[in-house]
């Protein structure tokens, strides 16, 4: 089963990622994708990971997270991948759009079998603002609104997160 849970910079979404990954049968998984390149991020994936109790595994895994889903897939339990715009930012440098379609197919098609294995997605959701002055922003956000798209229609469950309230856009809340 997949979950998608779109929201803005801190809207919540990371928190019920967090508490739907625990309410899931075991073993619980994080598959992190954001770089700690600057302090201010670097506090804010520390803040999260205290947040998580020591038994759920970290996996640090950046532009490989398809590939870590994929493996972590033959686990069972939930996985939570925290997230897909920073899968797509640590993406950027190495690949193009049609790769990363088949990338995300390979990763997440195994979660997709509603008896299997749950993944819980985090991403910001694009659109919601104005248009971006530059090429680089607007082709960045084209590309994270058709991911998000790709993985809405492979998602059972789809939450837009907002001020900390979950509004359901397709499925039924567990």
């Amino acid at each position: 089963m997949i979950r998608l849970l779109l929201g803005g910079v801190k809207s919540g979404k990371s928190a019920l990622g967090d508490r739907l990954l625990l309410a899931a049968a075991p073993p619980h998984r994080v598959v992190a994708t954001g770089r700690a390149l600057d302090f201010d991020f670097r506090e804010r994936i520390a803040a999260h990971k205290k947040a998580r109790p020591a038994s759920v595994a970290v996996i640090e895994a950046a532009d490989g997270a398809m590939d870590v889903l994929a493996h972590e897939a033959t686990r069972g339990g939930a996985v939570l991948l925290d997230s897909l715009d920073f899968w797509l930012f640590a993406c950027h440098d190495t690949t193009v759009m049609q790769p990363l379609h088949a990338a995300l197919s390979l990763g997440m098609t195994p979660y997709a079998d509603p008896a299997g294995p749950e993944l819980i997605v985090v991403s910001t959701e694009t659109g919601l603002g104005g248009i971006a002055a530059d090429a680089a922003t607007r082709r960045f956000a084209d590309a994270l609104g058709t991911l998000n798209q790709a993985v809405a229609a492979m998602a059972s469950d789809v939450r837009l997160i907002v001020a900390g309230c979950a509004i359901m856009l397709k499925g039924n809340a567990a």
